[in-house]
């Protein structure tokens, strides 16, 4: 009985649930700043719109111009998505991104760091790795492969949060009010032992 009930509930939460969140990203692109975040799991901050695959898939042009037209997005923000896509389609995604993101706008990209120094990381994040989600994983990014996709697509990137070839951890500063990564060095609680056991390859690719 109580997995009937489920079901039912189900199968008028979901539609509602939709609906609700399409109205919210047709309301938000009207508005004179937009900011989204791509795959957010409904996990955002104030000022920020959250979307989801089911109606705002990144590689589906009509995706796109059904919400908003070229050169319209102040910001994009998307952590540990881009892993989830192949080569192929990160570069599409990328393209779209840039495409109608206005001038001066900026896409905060993070994904797991494919040069971070601890093998238990990299386990966790690789290619069907042992860590949530990583089944499903198919790039394990460095930054200059990341930055090749981004630049390929017209932007123009800072390296935020990165570890380079010898190991060493390299910052820029970053401002979390301009799109917060929580699986960042300042802001990942597994880092709270001084040590950099998660972090994550931070990038912001500018439309110039």
């Amino acid at each position: 009985m109580i997995d009937l009930i489920k079901k039912v509930l189900s199968l008028f939460y979901v539609p509602l649930k939709h609906s609700f969140e399409i109205s919210r990203l047709k309301r938000a692109a009207q508005q004179s700043v937009v900011k989204i975040v791509i795959g957010s799991g409904n996990i955002y901050e104030k000022g920020w719109v959250p979307t989801d695959i089911y109606y705002l898939n990144v590689l589906k042009e009509n995706d796109w111009n059904f919400f908003f037209k070229e050169n319209a997005i102040d910001a994009i923000l998307a952590e540990h998505v881009w892993e989830h896509l192949s080569l192929g389609d990160g570069e599409l995604a990328a393209k779209n991104c840039y495409k109608y993101l206005k001038k001066n706008g900026y896409l905060r990209v993070a994904v797991p760091d494919g040069l971070h120094p601890m093998p238990a990381y990299i386990d966790h994040v690789k290619v069907g790795g042992t860590g949530a989600g990583a089944d499903d994983h198919k790039v394990l990014y460095t930054y200059k492969s990341l930055s090749g996709i981004l630049q390929k697509a017209g932007f123009t990137v800072k390296l935020l949060e990165y570890f380079n070839e010898q190991g060493q951890f390299c910052e820029s500063a970053w401002n979390a009010k301009e799109g917060l990564i929580r699986r960042s060095k300042n802001h990942d609680p597994r880092n709270a032992d001084g040590k950099l056991n998660y972090t994550s390859l931070m990038i912001d690719a500018v439309k110039m």
